[in-house]
């Protein structure tokens, strides 16, 4: 299976794992959380990569609970780590100042500013992976216009990723094309790329005067209906809370550290 193909499984096997699993907690519940969350891991310091580290059991306690793969989760959020490697890679040059010592080696100021910055970014956008998992992109857009985000927006962002799938369906068909008229070859030859983008945006286009057509005779008028949420009142309050006070905890309380102290003195 090539690279297209294996996106097009992991969608569609997201998209069955996801059904009945939403709970009785509202969808804007868990985006609430997420949203806390994310603001906690950015809050710290560039060079409390001590405190960061306890903000580790939030993802733990949602990945056991959800059965998600932690080699999944690493696969899907490797381009963050590259990109955020990318955006720190000076500052252990900027930043020459040894903070701590192991053995003879100095560990600089820049080096842990940077696994700060990687760590930021890891967090970050493993939370985001577990609040599509669970609730997904219908339950995401849903809770933002629950906040009153434009509409436009909002449909943008749910017709984006209905219909990657029939883009990459689309793509990989091409693909099969383009080695059967070239047997042998790898990929797809530098002379052919223009050619193989403009073919593709012109079936995009092509594609997307005919679902914009199905939709008008389907009656859409502007704004999708969204997907019916079962939910209580009460769970949801109280997931809210208890999870935006447990972030908090986990913000204020140094765990590793305290830990770390606790058994040098054992």
């Amino acid at each position: 299976m090539n690279k297209l193909g294996r996106a097009i499984h992991n969608i569609h096997a997201a998209d069955a794992g996801r059904q009945g699993r939403a709970g009785a907690v509202h969808p804007l519940a868990r985006l609430l959380v997420a949203l806390w969350y994310a603001v906690a891991v950015v809050s710290f310091g560039r060079y409390d990569i001590a405190g960061l580290s306890g903000m580790l059991p939030y993802l733990l306690i949602f990945g056991i609970w959800d059965g998600i793969s932690v080699k999944d989760m690493a696969g899907r959020i490797f381009p963050v780590l590259v990109l955020t490697g990318i955006a720190g890679a000076a500052n252990p040059f900027l930043d020459r100042e040894v903070y701590w010592r192991i053995g003879q080696n100095g560990v600089t100021g820049g080096m842990i500013s940077m696994a700060t910055l990687m760590l930021k970014g890891i967090f970050c956008a493993a939370s985001s992976y577990l609040l599509m998992w669970e609730i997904g992109m219908e339950g995401i857009c849903y809770s933002l216009r629950c906040l009153h985000v434009p509409k436009e927006f909002v449909t943008a962002l749910l017709l984006i990723y209905r219909y990657l799938i029939v883009l990459l369906k689309e793509a990989e068909r091409m693909m099969q094309a383009y080695k059967l008229r070239a047997p042998g070859q790898r990929g797809i030859h530098i002379k052919a790329w223009g050619a193989f983008v403009g073919q593709l945006l012109l079936r995009s286009i092509d594609r997307a005067e005919t679902v914009y057509e199905s939709m008008l005779l389907r009656g859409y008028h502007g704004e999708f209906a969204g997907k019916y949420f079962r939910w209580e009142k009460g769970i949801s309050i109280s997931y809210v809370l208890l999870w935006g006070m447990a972030i908090a905890c986990f913000r204020a309380v140094p765990v590793f550290e305290l830990t770390g102290n606790l058994l040098q003195r054992i």
